[in-house]
């Protein structure tokens, strides 16, 4: 909150400053130029909003601009109404002004959604005047960071301003934060959505000072005083008090779990919140020192049955170090969070100090400033230096209008400087993931998909839809805290819900449909429905970890008999890269194969026979067939857990029957192979697979054997940093030892003093595979 010495302060500067505000001649720009008349050239105020035409010169990337473009239809992204006012909180006292404003019909009166300068179409819209920030770069470099991490922030270009023919200066034109499949992409809230599920989304709500006459939902507690927070969307004219009660119980939830320190993923703060979207919206914040981070212009939202997410980023022209009269946020070396003012919720700091959390958002800032991520101080110095030189022009004309900008060059060397200092700190200060334990990701995949169902008579087709997921490994898994993240589609698997080894499980759009139509039961049920053209579906565990990924399109090369022609998506083989359309087929039959194994493609060529041999130093693979047809080549590929195949060599299809590859120096242990025929189309399938067990020289070392009290395994030949799991098994095939490590390459001890005497299968697993090996306990 600002004191009144600091008003004082600022009205003061901006009284001055408006002293000094001239007109210029202004004819063309390397930017889009905005021409803005309002109705009768009347004043714009703040609310009501007022009649005005508005016209958009843009030639396209590169090109240069022209006033006198303005005549000419080919050169104009947008000619036609808007209503328009002032915006903004503390920069409505600034002499330039910066403004909201709808796109109008030429009723004057209906919203016309349209697309502005390549952003995506909608009707609100907003004019930056970029107050108080004399690099006139803060907004852009926050909300451009965060879409380039993968979370949502308003889309912004810089653009010139003529208003009531006169020149107005520069200004970012930027989407408005609202509810719409482009932006904050959640479900539109009405008044009669007031029970479960449909009163758990979609809202937009911030923590924020109350301009405009908003009134305040309710208030937490924080470290340094009361926190309000404001409902959005549904804004609070509209919002009924159960979907207010909701809400807010959302955060109380928040606050007693973080509290609490109760990281649990069945009932702490993580089955709570999107850990992914508060762990990159606190790092935004954290890079640019924003004044407002935490307390005001802090958004949330939560979808239909979704977690609590973090953001969209908002307001930064206090920040990166600029105002040291403002809330001090010129030191690089404290946390926003911590800093004695403006550190909003006691619940943003409370998990941060949870060491899992801090873990997790290590790991998140020690990748993002690596060389060539988003985050990286040579890629931003670089990234800084030419959007500077984008605005050389037009902050000249900016700074001879309104007289803000202190030699610009200067402000610029000034902000890489205060970001690399910062970024040096947080590198110091937010530790190393490198001692923190993450978890491997469990074995599920995304196994078919049917996303735009053929409709009947009685069925919609959205109600048709399903998502199949398949555990491909043969242990039972925990599904407990797993959700689909990102926003579009939401469900989140149940406490203490399993899928066991091998089993497959179905997600319907419409379970008592699905039931009908299909004759099975769904599993569960998600929210709102899959796109009929184009969406990525992540599956996450509770901390937001990537399970699996698959984004589909409706077009080539992905199968076109699935969208809408009554088939569905079915991975052709469960440990293919799902990634790829290449590895993904219609259904053989209508109505896909849901809960059931897909649909077999037949192999291009008929094999009779494929073996493997183990000999010195190589395994020799033989292969025998019926015919070749239009067979182009045969890929070989091995794996060390018969799940994960990648490929070894390639053999030539030669119109013979019988081929063979040697695959030299092949790892200790198991080995397993499969064929991977291909035809002259591409089109391809699997052999079966076969496994050959190879030892050799670089063998496991483990002694003694027979052993009494310890048995010494040297893991030398391991490759370090492996996952290692060693399991002792009796003759009756009962594990009565079972150790996980990483692999640090220095040998491992098994107590054996407790064993009784006989012989045991000592088994050395890890990605690479299975290493079975016989042991004798002697006493």
């Amino acid at each position: 909150m600002l004191n009144n010495y600091t008003k004082l302060f600022l009205i003061s500067w901006l009284l001055f400053l408006s002293t000094r505000a001239v007109s210029q001649t202004f004819t063309d720009s390397n930017l889009p130029i905005v021409i803005i008349n309002t109705d009768g050239s009347a004043s714009i105020e703040d609310d009501p909003k007022i009649g005005a035409s508005m016209k958009i010169i843009y030639r396209g990337e590169g090109q240069r601009n022209y006033l006198t473009d303005q005549a000419n239809t080919a050169y104009l992204n947008y000619n036609g109404r808007i209503a328009i006012e002032i915006r903004g909180s503390l920069s409505q006292t600034a002499p330039k002004k910066a403004y909201g404003f709808e796109t109008r019909k030429d009723d004057n009166v209906s919203n016309r959604n349209v697309s502005l300068l390549n952003m995506p179409s909608e009707n609100d819209w907003i004019l930056n005047g970029l107050a108080f920030d004399p690099s006139l770069l803060h907004d852009y470099i926050a909300n451009n960071l965060s879409r380039n991490i993968g979370q949502y922030a308003t889309r912004t270009v810089f653009c010139e301003v003529v208003l009531n023919g006169e020149y107005n200066g520069l200004y970012l034109l930027q989407e408005k934060i609202k509810q719409d499949d482009n932006r904050v992409n959640i479900m539109e809230m009405l008044t009669t959505d007031n029970v479960s599920p449909n009163v758990t989304g979609g809202y937009i709500i911030k923590a924020d000072k109350t301009t405009g006459g908003d009134p305040v939902a309710f208030t937490m507690n924080g470290n340094t005083g009361a926190v309000d927070f404001i409902n959005d969307t549904p804004d609070p004219t509209a919002i009924t008090s159960q979907q207010k009660a909701y809400v807010e119980s959302i955060f109380r939830n928040l606050e007693t779990q973080a509290g609490a320190n109760n990281a649990s993923i069945a009932n702490g703060f993580p089955s709570i919140i999107d850990i992914p979207t508060f762990i990159d919206y606190m790092l935004i914040n954290e890079i640019s020192s924003c004044v407002d981070a935490y307390q005001y212009s802090t958004y949330f939202h939560q979808d239909r049955n979704g977690k609590l997410r973090a953001g969209p980023v908002w307001d930064f022209n206090f920040g990166f170090g600029l105002v040291k009269e403002v809330d001090d946020r010129s030191s690089t070396s404290e946390w926003q969070f911590n800093n004695g003012t403006n550190e909003g919720p006691s619940f943003f700091k409370q998990i941060f100090d949870n060491p899992e959390y801090r873990c997790y958002i290590a790991k998140r800032w020690n990748e993002l400033i690596q060389p060539g991520q988003p985050f990286n101080i040579d890629l931003l110095d670089s990234w800084i230096d030419s959007l500077a030189a984008q605005l050389e022009e037009s902050e000249v004309r900016e700074n001879q209008k309104w007289n803000t900008i202190d030699n610009f060059p200067n402000q610029i060397s000034f902000l890489k400087s205060f970001i690399r200092a910062r970024s040096a700190w947080i590198t110091t200060n937010i530790a190393s993931s490198s001692t923190c334990s993450f978890p491997t990701p469990p074995g599920l995949v995304i196994n078919e998909i049917m996303y735009n169902p053929k409709g009947t008579a009685d069925n919609a087709s959205n109600d048709l839809e399903f998502i199949e997921i398949k555990n491909k490994s043969n242990s039972s898994i925990d599904l407990t805290g797993i959700y689909f993240s990102g926003l579009g589609l939401s469900y989140q698997f149940p406490e203490s819900s399993t899928l066991a080894g091998d089993g497959i499980l179905v997600l319907a759009s419409n379970s008592a449909k699905f039931n009908t139509v299909y004759g099975k039961t769904a599993f569960g049920q998600y929210t709102r429905n899959l796109s009929n053209k184009s969406q990525k579906l992540v599956l996450s565990d509770a901390f937001g970890n990537t399970i699996d990924v698959v984004e589909y399109l409706d077009n080539t090369p992905w199968p076109s008999s699935a969208d809408g022609g009554g088939k569905s998506l079915e991975l052709k083989e469960v440990n293919l890269n799902n990634s790829l359309a290449s590895n993904w087929q219609a259904s053989a039959a209508d109505n896909g194969s849901p809960g059931l194994n897909n649909s077999t493609t037949p192999l291009p060529v008929t094999i009779i026979n494929f073996n493997g041999i183990a000999e010195a130093k190589s395994v020799v693979l033989n292969w025998e067939i019926a015919a070749e047809v239009n067979v182009d080549k045969y890929i070989v590929e091995i794996s060390r857990n018969g799940k994960n195949f990648s490929a070894i060599g390639t053999v030539k299809a030669s119109n013979d029957t019988k081929y063979s590859f040697i695959h030299k120096e092949p790892a200790s242990g198991t080995n397993y192979y499969r064929l991977r025929p291909v035809d002259m189309d591409n089109s391809f399938a699997f052999s079966r697979i076969i496994s050959v067990f190879v030892q050799n020289g670089n063998d496991i070392v483990f002694y003694p054997n027979p052993a009494s009290t310890v048995l010494t395994i040297d893991m030398k030949q391991i490759p370090v940093n492996k996952q290692i799991t060693m399991n002792v098994i009796d003759m009756y095939g009962r594990v009565i030892l079972k150790k996980k490590f990483t692999n640090s390459g220095q040998n491992e001890f098994i107590d054996t003093s407790k064993m009784g005497t006989g012989r045991y299968v000592l088994q050395i697993e890890s990605d690479q595979g299975v290493i079975p090996k016989f042991i004798e306990i002697i006493r």
